[in-house]
């Protein structure tokens, strides 16, 4: 739609790439059962395509869409078809003044973490078709050389199939002014938001609930030296929402930056809010052989928001090396030989055919989310490592992550993890692929509603990937998983082998 109206429409080169791809998988326990292991063979064939914007700077655009028709045999037979969607896009309407930014995504996600973690291809007793949209005009205007002013009104939602969550449909207003060029050590920023939501299941019996998010903050930093700058904040939230505790007052953070070079950054921040302490944390180190990464954060969400902040990411692979460029579309500064631009569905979807492995995904923060309802504080923690070494790619990565759910007096599920990955080229054409992780979903009494639930994770997996020619690509993999619970009726053992072809026209 921005692209029909923006006036360098005509000059755009739209990249339209056909692909197919099709999978066969064989596992020893097709249900994820604990007393009765079936065997269960499903096939796919998953034609798609991607189409992105190149050549213009003032419409960008990135899409990838498939269709995934599955057939399984033994367990739990059926046939079913998966619609998967990840779109991003952004115009200059009016040059310096008018923007528009859009987004669009179709996946299967996790109903519950007490469930099966297979993909809906093999079993889809747990997973749920949600898609997710956003439409988000805003203005900019520089004001002379002291300030840059914004506002920006966005149209969001989510829905879900079969009741998972409750569907969302949220109007969100934010304007803000910050110091323009005319300052150089100081910055300074105001701002101000309100989120209107309305959630609703299709049932009426279900959970319902309106939501109103509003703050106000002011913000200023001073740059100590060339290298190292202080910057503190002050605000206040103004919030309605279900809560067995408080949802309003003041607000405070401290907090410095340090970038000693291109290749390091690090930024922390500690204060207070309604909820009480925060902490925020990112960090990247990079070498010629290394890239190291660590982020903490801690927010006010819902499913709909998580959904939509973690479908609006956007990456790309530069040397080997998974950046992201959130939410600029063009390859990152200094970086040359990079492939994208990617979307996060597209990632996790692909992530094989991009050369990138499970630990890569966790050190992103792109693991499964599971459905919920309610408005909660969630407290993330991401890191990894990874090394290239000639033929050889080694990664190692850990995800801590909690959500406190406001109107359940905190009850909370966490989720614990750590995985490596060795990667090994034995040609330029093919390539030997392993990876271990290991995972803790702990469920308190109340999200259960029974006893609290602990499940430890084993995943192990080996493969073969081979490239025949620029177009076509295929794998054989081989995946042991391993739940041990406190439940012992949702203890099981799988074995599964796939084999993966994927062409591209």
């Amino acid at each position: 739609m921005a692209a029909a109206y923006a006036p360098v429409a005509q000059a755009i080169d739209w990249r339209f790439e056909p692909r197919i791809g099709a999978t066969a998988t064989f596992s020893d326990n097709v249900n994820q059962s604990a007393t009765n292991a079936e065997n269960g063979l499903s096939l796919s064939v998953t034609p798609g395509f991607s189409l992105s914007s190149h050549g213009s700077r003032r419409v960008q655009a990135v899409a990838q869409y498939s269709l995934s028709a599955v057939t399984r045999f033994g367990g739990n037979k059926g046939d079913d078809l998966y619609h998967n969607l990840s779109a991003i896009g952004k115009a200059e309407l009016v040059e310096d003044f008018l923007f528009i930014d859009g987004s669009a995504n179709i996946s299967q996600q996790l109903i519950s973490l007490l469930g099966p973690l297979a993909d809906a291809s093999v079993n889809d007793s747990n997973r749920a078709t949600v898609g997710t949209y956003s439409i988000s005009p805003y203005i900019v205007k520089r004001l002379g050389t002291f300030a840059v002013a914004q506002a920006r009104y966005t149209a969001s939602g989510a829905i879900f199939e079969d009741n998972a969550a409750a569907d969302s449909s949220a109007n969100t207003f934010t304007t803000s002014l910050s110091s323009g060029t005319r300052f150089n050590d100081l910055s300074w920023s105001l701002g101000y938001s309100i989120l209107k939501a309305n959630n609703r299941n299709a049932s009426t019996a279900a959970y319902n609930e309106d939501v109103t998010l509003e703050s106000a903050y002011a913000q200023a930093g001073y740059a100590l030296t060339r290298q190292f700058r202080v910057f503190g904040t002050v605000g206040r939230d103004w919030n309605e929402y279900l809560s067995t505790t408080g949802t309003s007052g003041s607000s405070y953070s401290v907090g410095f930056g340090w970038s000693p070079s291109r290749r390091t950054s690090l930024e922390m921040s500690a204060g207070e809010r309604y909820f009480g302490r925060t902490f925020s944390l990112a960090g990247s180190h990079r070498t010629r052989a290394t890239n190291w990464t660590l982020r903490y954060s801690e927010n006010v969400s819902d499913i709909t928001q998580q959904f939509l902040e973690q479908s609006g990411r956007i990456f790309w692979i530069c040397n080997g090396t998974l950046v992201e460029t959130t939410p600029d579309l063009n390859p990152p500064q200094g970086q040359t030989g990079c492939q994208g631009p990617i979307t996060a569905g597209q990632l996790a979807n692909y992530f094989s055919s991009y050369g990138v492995s499970l630990a890569n995904l966790i050190a992103a923060g792109l693991l499964n989310v599971s459905a919920a309802n309610g408005i909660y504080i969630i407290k993330s923690m991401t890191a990894g490592v990874f090394w290239n070494l000639g033929r050889l790619d080694l990664g190692l990565s850990a995800q801590d992550t909690r959500r406190l759910y406001q109107a359940l007096a905190d009850a909370e599920d966490h989720i614990q993890s750590v995985s490596g990955s060795a990667s090994y080229r034995l040609t330029p054409l093919i390539s030997v692929n392993t990876s271990l992780s290991l995972t803790r979903n702990n469920l308190d009494s109340v999200l259960t509603g029974a006893a609290a639930r602990e499940d430890d994770y084993l995943s192990l997996s080996v493969g073969l990937n081979r490239r025949f020619n620029k177009d076509l690509n295929g794998a054989l993999t081989f995946r042991h998983t391993q739940r041990d619970s406190n439940d012992a009726n949702a203890n099981y053992d799988e074995n599964s082998i796939s084999a993966t072809a994927n062409l591209r026209f």
